[in-house]
C-alpha cells in the first residue's frame, strides 16, 4: 500500500494522500482500535479537531488537532464538514472546519465513519466471538459515559466475570489492560512494562480504576540512568502523591529542586541513579549495595551531589526533600500529553 501511495503521489498528490488515509484506517481496524483512536486519527489526518456524537448510543468523543482528548458540551456547527453513520441518519462525525471538503477531508470522513460504524457494531451491538484483548471493548469498559448495558456487554466479551474484582492497567504508550483479581491477588502485568496499576474494583467501577492507573503511570520511570525509579507503580500505594500529581499539569513550572536534579543529571551520568537509590533504600549501606559501590565511594559521590543540589540528603528532612523532588521530576517528565498518531497523509 505504501508503494502504491508513493506512485500515486508522483502522479496525483491528492490520490496518493487518499490512499494513505485508507491504509491508516485499515491498520487501526486490524489492530482492533477503539473509538477514541479512530476519532484521533480523523483529527490528526485532517489537521483540525474532530468529534463523534452518536446520540442513540450515548457516545461522545472529541479530539483536538494535536491528538488530545478534549470533550466539550458545545453543539456542533452545522457548517462544519460532517458525515452520518448511516446513509439516512443525522451527522455523527464532524471535522471542525467549514467546507467544501477536499479529497483528503472527504476520504477521512468516509473511512473514519466506516471504521467507527464497525467498532460500534462490534462493541455496542453484535460482537465477534474472538474478543479477548480487543482494545475497543477495553475502551468501552473504561468509559464512564458508556451505558451500563454496553459496559457489561464489553466485560462479557473480554471474559470478565461479574462479581470478580478487576483492575485497569495503564501502559506507557497509551494501551490499557484489564485484569481480573483473584482472591489471592493479581499477578503484575506480563513482561516488564512501564505501567500504572489501578485498584481492584467491581466491573462497573473500572473507569475510576483507570483514572487512578493513569496517575500512577505518571509516577513511573524508565529505570535508566537518566530516568531512574520504579517501572511499575500501584495506585493504592501512592498515598499523598496522588494529590501532588493532581497539582502538576503540562503547563506547570518545575520548582527549583527539580531544576537542581536536572543539573545533577548533567553533571555526571551516574548522579540521578545514585540519588534515587539513596532516596529509596533504607540506608546508605543498602543504597551502596544496590548500586554495586563501596560505601566510601558512595559517600564521596554523595558529597559531590549535595554540592550540585544545594542541600544535604543525609538527614530525614533532606531525604524527604529529595524524594519529593524525584517524584515531581517524574510528574513533569510524564505529564499528560497527546497520544502519538503516525502516518499523516501528504
Amino acid at each position: 500500500m505504501k508503494e502504491l501511495a508513493g506512485r500515486l503521489t508522483a502522479l496525483d498528490p491528492d490520490a496518493g494522500a487518499a490512499v494513505r488515509v485508507i491504509a491508516y484506517f485499515d491498520r487501526l481496524l486490524e489492530t482492533r482500535a477503539g473509538l477514541e483512536a479512530l476519532v484521533r486519527g480523523a483529527a490528526v489526518l485532517a489537521g483540525c479537531p474532530a468529534r463523534l456524537a452518536d446520540e442513540k448510543r450515548g457516545v461522545h468523543v472529541r479530539v483536538d488537532a494535536d491528538g488530545r482528548r478534549a470533550d466539550d458540551e458545545e453543539p456542533a456547527d452545522p457548517a462544519w464538514l460532517s458525515a452520518p453513520l448511516t446513509p439516512d441518519g443525522p451527522p455523527a462525525l464532524w471535522l471542525e472546519r467549514e467546507g467544501p471538503a477536499g479529497v483528503v477531508d472527504a476520504m477521512v470522513l468516509e473511512r473514519a465513519v466506516a471504521s467507527i460504524r464497525a467498532v460500534l457494531d462490534r462493541t455496542r451491538g453484535s460482537a465477534p466471538v474472538d474478543a479477548a484483548g480487543d482494545q475497543a471493548f477495553v475502551e468501552v469498559l473504561l468509559d464512564a459515559s458508556a451505558s451500563e448495558t454496553a459496559r457489561l456487554h464489553a466485560a462479557r466479551r473480554l471474559g470478565l466475570r461479574p462479581g470478580v474484582p478487576a483492575r485497569a492497567v495503564a501502559l506507557a504508550g497509551g494501551q490499557a489492560l484489564i485484569q481480573s483479581v483473584p482472591p489471592s491477588g493479581a499477578a503484575p502485568p506480563p513482561g516488564d512494562p512501564r505501567a500504572g496499576v489501578g485498584p481492584a474494583v467491581r466491573l462497573l467501577d473500572l473507569p475510576a480504576s483507570w483514572s487512578a492507573a493513569l496517575v500512577a503511570l505518571r509516577l513511573t520511570a524508565e529505570g535508566t540512568e537518566q530516568d531512574p525509579g520504579p517501572r511499575l507503580v500501584r495506585a493504592d500505594q501512592m498515598g499523598g502523591l496522588a494529590v501532588l500529581a493532581a497539582a502538576i499539569g503540562p503547563g506547570s513550572d518545575p520548582i527549583p529542586d527539580v531544576h537542581a536534579l536536572d543539573r545533577a543529571a548533567a553533571a555526571a551520568p551516574w548522579m540521578l541513579a545514585m540519588l534515587d537509590a539513596v532516596a529509596s533504600q533504607s540506608s546508605l549501606r543498602t543504597a551502596a549495595t544496590a548500586l554495586h559501590l563501596h560505601h566510601s565511594t558512595l559517600q564521596d559521590r554523595l558529597a559531590h551531589a549535595e554540592q550540585v543540589l544545594g542541600w544535604s540528603v543525609h538527614g530525614p528532612q533532606g531525604r524527604l526533600r529529595l524524594q519529593l523532588a524525584l517524584a515531581l521530576r517524574r510528574l513533569h517528565h510524564h505529564a499528560p500529553a497527546a497520544a502519538a498518531v503516525s502516518d499523516r497523509p501528504g
